[in-house]
């Protein structure tokens, strides 16, 4: 709840990402689906997929994040959420380009 209060939020066309410090060792990401973007069964999907994109990409720790899939998520492939993801993250700074390039993100 405090991430959506008091993070900064950067926004794409698909996903739009809050992030706030936690002074931890480490990062924790959550994910959010609303109704908007389908029927349960795309909902799990878009969760699933953003899970996923977020367990393979090395995010610096320190953080608290909150994905929020937009309606045009639900059209998405893997490989389009990752581009996206990745956007947000290296504009938040919490990815390196190195990282970036590693995962094929442009």
């Amino acid at each position: 709840m405090t991430v959506y209060k008091s993070g900064k939020a950067w926004v794409d066309n698909l996903v739009v990402m809050k992030a706030l410090s936690n002074e931890l060792e480490f990062s924790r990401c959550g994910f959010s689906v609303a109704k908007d973007v389908g029927k349960a069964v795309v909902r799990n999907r878009v969760r699933r997929l953003l899970r996923e994109v977020v367990r393979i990409t090395s995010i610096k720790p320190g953080w608290d994040i909150v994905f929020i899939a937009r309606p045009g998520a639900a059209n998405a492939d893997y490989y389009d959420l990752k581009r996206s993801i990745g956007k947000l993250l290296l504009r938040a700074r919490l990815i390196s380009e190195n990282e970036m390039a590693y995962a094929g993100v442009n």
